[in-house]
């Protein structure tokens, strides 16, 4: 099993900055891509940024610019920072890692974190 911790949400006035970060625990093996996503009330969980294990990115054209996603494999930790919020920016967000852990024989897994909230004020 891989266990997903988040930290780093809260609240924040418009032009502001927060810095979200994931740790995956457990007996992992290797960890593929890592990625951030957001879901703001009464609409659907959006990607909004992913880094690969070589390091390519993809974001959201939402937050193109503002956001910038990176990862540090010695600790199975991906990071979001976020520069210049908007209200627009808030929501619940939630890290997703994927990759193989290791329990007698080798698994695939998909993990969630339990969400942070990021609350952005006009």
């Amino acid at each position: 099993q891989v266990h997903l911790v988040e930290s780093g949400g809260g609240l924040v006035h418009t032009g502001g900055s927060l810095r979200l970060s994931c740790a995956a625990s457990g007996s992992i093996v290797s960890i593929t891509a890592m990625g951030w996503y957001r879901q703001a009330p009464g609409k659907q969980r959006e990607l909004v940024a992913a880094i690969s294990s070589g390091d390519s990115t993809n974001y959201a054209d939402s937050v193109k610019g503002r956001f910038t996603v990176s990862r540090d494999n010695s600790k199975n930790t991906v990071y979001l920072q976020m520069n210049t919020l908007k209200p627009e920016d808030t929501a619940v967000y939630y890290c997703n890692t994927k990759g193989t852990y290791y329990s007698r024989l080798w698994y695939p897994f998909d993990s969630w974190g339990q969400g942070t909230q990021v609350t952005v004020s006009s």
